[in-house]
């Protein structure tokens, strides 16, 4: 089912070229570009924000991993320290019992 045409479907707002349109005045255009300056300004600051989300994630991580290394050896040097031990006793044991 269409709708007959009316009012609604006229164009509610038309793109508007200051360098073509002969009618607009200074004061107009100063206006129609410091629109369009904030605009693009707005469209920057999005994508700077998205750079920085991606930037602090990246740094996160790397902190992350870098303490996550530094637990893990830490503990893999206490393994080692235990191993150590029971080798020293295991050996004090075998002379022990060879002498025996």
């Amino acid at each position: 089912m269409e709708t007959p045409p009316g009012p609604r479907e006229e164009v509610v707002s038309k793109r508007i070229d200051p360098a073509r349109d002969p009618d607009l005045s200074v004061e107009q255009r100063r206006i129609i570009q410091s629109l369009e300056y904030a605009q693009q300004q707005r469209a920057m600051q999005r994508r700077l924000r998205g750079r920085n989300a991606l930037l602090a994630l990246g740094i996160g991580s790397i902190t992350l991993g870098i303490y996550a290394y530094t637990f893990y050896s830490v503990s893999q040097e206490r393994f080692l320290d235990d191993l150590e031990e029971e080798a020293v006793a295991a050996r004090a044991r075998a002379a022990k019992s060879a002498t025996s």
